[in-house]
């Protein structure tokens, strides 16, 4: 991680972790807003307009966060506005790398080695993990904002009077049912895997997987007879959801120990998973070689590297909606 602007130690998956054991994830920093007038956000301070090449999406296809972004510009129809940079899904000793790998990019803007680099672009003293996504403003050469939530909602809104869209993830009428369910979502599913795989103690592994599946019981309960989660129409509590789910078999199921179940064992979460697989562009937001290569690269996980080759039904999947 980095330490007043200085990479200090090779990356590792485990974070922190609390006095019990439990996986402790990093707060983001960044968190200015782009507006459609480049006023201020909720957070941060202004000057980010929305205007079309300004700006540069970092992600990673393995990342839930960073994939919570990719499908918010294909939903919104963003392509031509926000340029995107994909890193090599196998975390190096330095975190994120531009290391060739099918899929992934070289750095346009700086050449640099590493994601941490942007982050000291950023800010030459800072401290912590290079994370993904990182949102970068290309006119003035700064980062905007490198929390998910915040730009998986100002991509719902900031370019609206350019792009116009029938599309709308937090919309008003939903917003207090979406903010109630959206935390609950993340502790328990989104972040929920990660507790239960990345855990130091047996008595926090079993409270985080049995809160993982509770949550997908209860998501399987709410969605009989619904298409979507709130008003039962497409919003980011979909979104947010939906990451999670895809990866699930893949890597959650195996690598992080989250095996009572599968995602194909529940029959609505596996048709509400793959209507939204079949959203136009989505499926564009999802590399399961990317995904698979990277979870299996986790060498506190999987010390030997060994990559599954399923599971076959995912891949059946993807294939058929690619097709």
């Amino acid at each position: 991680m980095l330490v007043e602007g200085k990479w200090t130690k090779d990356w590792k998956a485990m974070q922190k972790a609390d006095e019990k054991g439990r996986f402790v994830r990093q707060v983001s920093s960044f968190r200015n807003w782009i507006t459609p007038d480049g006023s201020a956000g909720p957070t941060g301070t202004g000057g980010f307009k929305a205007e079309a090449g300004r700006y540069r999406l970092y992600v990673a296809f393995i990342c839930p966060w960073a994939s919570r972004t990719l499908m918010a510009r294909k939903l919104k129809g963003l392509d031509e506005y926000i340029d995107v940079t994909v890193v090599n899904p196998v975390m190096t000793n330095q975190g994120w790398s531009f290391v060739q790998y099918a899929g992934s990019d070289f750095d346009p803007l700086f050449n640099s080695n590493y994601l941490h680099e942007i982050y000291t672009r950023a800010d030459s003293l800072f401290t912590g993990r290079a994370t993904v996504p990182v949102l970068w403003d290309m006119k003035q050469n700064m980062m905007v904002n490198n929390e998910s939530a915040d730009i998986l909602r100002m991509f719902d809104t900031a370019f609206e009077h350019l792009v116009p869209s029938n599309v709308r993830l937090y919309p008003k009428q939903y917003a207090s049912e979406i903010d109630e369910l959206n935390p609950r979502i993340y502790d328990l599913l989104n972040n929920g895997v990660y507790k239960a795989g990345f855990t130091q103690s047996q008595e926090s592994y079993l409270e985080a997987v049995t809160e993982v599946f509770s949550m997908l019981d209860e998501l399987e309960q709410r969605l009989e007879g619904k298409q979507y989660l709130v008003g039962n129409q497409l919003t980011e509590t979909d979104v947010r959801t939906f990451v999670t789910l895809i990866r699930f078999d893949a890597a959650y199921h195996g690598l992080f120990k989250t095996n009572l179940k599968r995602i194909a064992d529940y029959k609505n979460l596996s048709a509400y998973m793959e209507r939204i697989l079949r959203l136009p562009g989505v499926i564009e937001t999802v590399n399961m070689d990317h995904i698979t290569t990277g979870y299996y690269s986790i060498k506190d996980l999987n010390p030997a590297g060994i990559k599954p080759i399923g599971p076959k039904h995912i891949d059946d999947l993807l294939r058929s909606v690619s097709h």
